[in-house]
C-alpha cells in the first residue's frame, strides 16, 4: 500500500512492524485493508476519490455524496464477464471430473449427471447476480450476458453431444431445458438491471468515522459541507441591493442541495436566486422573495430528488402563500422524475422502501395526474433517486442545461415539454443528465 506523503509502498509486515505507519517517512496511515472486513479502503483509494469529487479541491460536497461517490468506486470491481468465463470454463472441466469420478462408482452417467447439476448450479448463481442490490448496474448487466452467453454454449456443445456421442432424447430434452432457460432469463434481466433497486454497502456512520479518521492524520476537508444551520433572525441587506431582482430563482427541495449550490457559488454564476422549499436560507428568505416578485420575466427552475415529496415540488411552489400561488411565473421543472430515470441507459442509483410506496400512493390526485402510469407504478413500488446520488459537477452541469434550454421555451425545443394552461406553464425537462 502506497503511502499518500511520500509514495513509499509498504507491505504488510512494513506496516505492521512500523505500528500503522510508513517505513519511509513515518506518516501513519488512515486504514488498514486487512483489518475492514468485506469492504477494504486504502489511503491513495480514499484521496482519489476526495479529488474526484471536489474536482480536484475546486468544488463544495456533501457527506452523502461522498457516500455515493465511494460506493460507486467499490462497486467498479464487481462481477466481468471477462474474468468469469475462464473461470466457469475451468470449473466445467474440474467438477465434471473431480465429482463424476467420485461419484462413479455408487451412480450411473456420473459424469454427464455432475454436468449437468453444475450448468443449472451456474445458471442459478448468474441469474441471482443480475438482481443483487450490492453490484452495480454494469455487473448486473455483465451477469445477464454471461447467462446468455452459457446458454448458447449449452446449446450447441449439449445439442451435439446428446446426438451424436450420447444418442439421447431425453438429454436432448434437458439440454434444450438448461439453454433457453439461460438464455431467457438473461435477456429478460438485462432489460430490467438498469432500473433495480440498490443498497449501500457503506453505512454513513461508517463513513463518518472514516472522515474523522482521515482529517486526525491528514488535515481538515474544506470542501465537505456541514449540516445546512437555519438562521431564523434576519440578515440587514442594503436598500440599494433590494431595488434589483434576479431573472431566475432556483428552487430545491432540500435546504442541502440549496447549501450544496450556493458554496459553489451557482448563484453568482449564473445570474440567480437560490432557496429550499422549506426558506434555506431563512435568514434572507423573505427579503429574496420581496425582490423576486418584483420581476414580471421571472423564471423559476425545480431540481428535486424523484421521490413523493419531490414530484410535489412544483405543485407546492404553484399552491403556496409562501411561494406562487395565483402567479403567472413560468416553472421549469428540471427533475428528478422517475421517466429521467427509466430512460436512462446507464442506470441511476435506485433506492426502495415501504414508507415511500405509501407516501406514493397517498399524493393527492392533481400530483398523479401529471405522471404517466409506467410514473406512477414506479413510485408505488418504494422507489426514489437522491439527488446526493449525483456529483457535484454533474448536479451544477445539469442545472445549467436547463437554464440554458429555457432560452428557448418560445421555440420547438425538444428538450421540454409543456404542462398546464396558458398562464399557469409548467415546463419539464425530459433529460436527467
Amino acid at each position: 500500500m502506497k503511502c499518500i506523503n511520500c509514495g513509499t509502498d509498504n507491505n504488510l509486515k512494513d506496516r505492521t512492524a512500523n505500528q500503522g505507519r510508513c517505513k519511509q517517512c513515518n506518516h501513519p496511515f488512515a486504514f488498514e485493508p486487512t483489518a475492514m472486513g468485506t469492504v477494504k479502503i486504502t489511503d491513495s483509494m480514499f484521496a482519489k476519490v476526495i479529488a474526484d469529487i471536489s474536482a480536484n479541491n475546486t468544488l463544495y460536497f456533501t457527506p452523502k455524496q461522498f457516500l455515493y461517490f465511494l460506493d460507486n468506486r467499490i462497486r467498479k470491481k464487481g462481477f466481468k464477464t471477462s474474468s468469469f468465463i475462464p473461470i466457469y470454463l475451468f470449473l466445467n472441466i474440474w467438477v465434471t471430473g473431480f465429482v463424476g469420478g467420485m461419484t462413479s462408482a455408487f451412480l450411473p452417467n456420473s459424469f454427464l449427471v455432475a454436468n449437468l447439476l453444475y450448468q443449472a448450479g451456474t445458471i442459478f448463481y448468474l441469474f441471482n447476480k443480475t438482481k443483487s442490490s450490492k453490484l452495480t448496474n454494469a455487473s448486473r448487466k455483465a451477469s445477464a450476458k454471461s447467462l446468455q452467453f452459457i446458454g448458447i454454449l449449452i446449446l450447441v456443445v449439449g445439442i451435439l453431444s446428446s446426438l451424436f456421442v450420447f444418442n439421447s432424447f431425453i438429454l436432448f430434452f434437458i439440454v434444450v431445458i438448461l439453454g433457453m432457460l439461460s438464455i431467457f432469463l438473461g435477456t429478460r434481466q438485462l432489460g430490467k438491471v438498469g432500473n433495480l433497486p440498490q443498497e449501500l454497502l457503506v453505512t454513513q456512520s461508517y463513513l463518518d468515522s472514516w472522515l474523522e479518521r482521515w482529517q486526525q492524520i491528514n488535515g481538515t476537508l474544506d470542501k465537505v459541507l456541514p449540516v445546512p444551520q437555519e438562521k431564523i433572525t434576519p440578515v440587514a441587506i442594503n436598500p440599494d441591493v433590494t431595488v434589483y431582482s434576479f431573472d431566475r430563482l432556483i428552487v430545491c427541495d432540500s435546504a442541502t442541495i440549496a447549501q450544496l449550490l450556493i458554496a459553489n457559488n451557482f448563484h453568482f454564476e449564473n445570474n440567480c436566486a437560490i432557496l429550499s422549499i422549506n426558506g434555506y436560507p431563512q435568514s434572507i428568505f423573505e427579503t429574496t422573495m420581496e425582490m423576486l416578485r418584483r420581476n414580471p420575466n421571472l423564471q423559476v427552475f425545480a431540481i428535486h430528488d424523484s421521490s413523493p415529496k419531490g414530484v410535489s415540488l412544483v405543485h407546492r411552489l404553484r399552491t403556496s402563500d409562501n411561494w406562487f400561488l395565483n402567479s403567472a411565473v413560468k416553472i421549469i421543472d428540471v427533475g428528478l422524475f422517475p421517466r429521467q430515470i427509466l430512460a436512462n441507459k446507464r442506470g441511476m442509483f435506485i433506492q426502495n422502501t415501504a414508507y415511500l410506496a405509501k407516501k406514493s400512493i397517498e399524493l393527492p390526485l392533481e400530483i398523479r395526474q401529471t405522471l404517466s402510469a409506467e410514473e406512477l407504478a414506479w413510485l408505488d413500488a418504494g422507489n426514489s433517486v437522491e439527488l446526493e446520488s449525483f456529483t457535484p459537477q454533474m448536479l451544477i452541469k445539469v442545472l445549467r442545461s436547463g437554464i440554458s434550454g429555457s432560452l428557448n421555451l418560445e421555440t420547438d425545443d425538444n428538450s421540454m415539454i409543456l404542462i398546464g394552461d396558458s398562464g399557469n406553464d409548467i415546463y419539464i425537462v425530459e433529460s436527467f443528465g
